[in-house]
């Protein structure tokens, strides 16, 4: 029985010092910054820039469909268009995320603002299809049929997305 109890009582100490120790570690240091930079430890991050991201992405691109000599002019006007979207989206991130005006935060829009706004983001968005139809075009056609067919996977990732989305039932509305 003596045995038990200080078998049991060496096993509660130890189980208490180890909790002890976790939390000690996980304990905030008092000189560090509040929890308020969150965003700047999400903007450390590998690639969680659209500036990074789109390189890597053209990158794939590029190698997956095997640009050629005669293609590159298409390829670098496309290149550089997505460069340009990144760029804009990031500096729209910054703008977003220092309360520049313009971007009032913390305020709830009324229903027109919102109506106002949605249409601003779709002329917008209709604004940067045109822009890559002009230049996606002339690219497509210079691709032979075999880079055309690994074109229509590799150029459009959100298109696929939706498609993934669309093909698992996850349209967001029920069918019938």
């Amino acid at each position: 029985m003596n045995r038990l109890l200080s078998t049991t009582l060496v096993s509660v100490c130890l189980g208490a010092t180890s909790a002890s120790m976790a939390i000690a570690q996980t304990t905030p240091n008092p000189g560090s910054p509040p929890a308020a930079g969150a965003a700047h430890r999400h903007a450390d991050r590998p690639f969680s820039r659209p500036t990074e991201r789109v390189e890597a992405r053209l990158a794939y691109a590029k190698t997956a469909l095997k640009i050629t000599d005669a293609q590159q002019t298409q390829w670098d006007a496309y290149a550089n268009l997505l460069r340009k979207n990144a760029q804009d989206m990031e500096q729209w991130f910054k703008s977003m995320r220092h309360g520049e005006p313009g971007h009032a935060r913390h305020q709830r829009p009324n229903a027109i603002e919102r109506l106002e706004r949605a249409q601003s983001f779709h002329a917008e968005a209709v604004t940067r299809i045109n822009r890559l139809l002009a230049v996606e075009k002339p690219l497509y056609a210079a691709l032979s049929p075999e880079q055309r067919k690994v074109a229509d996977v590799v150029l459009n990732p959100r298109l696929r997305s939706m498609q993934r989305r669309s093909m698992h039932g996850r349209e967001g509305f029920s069918k019938g």
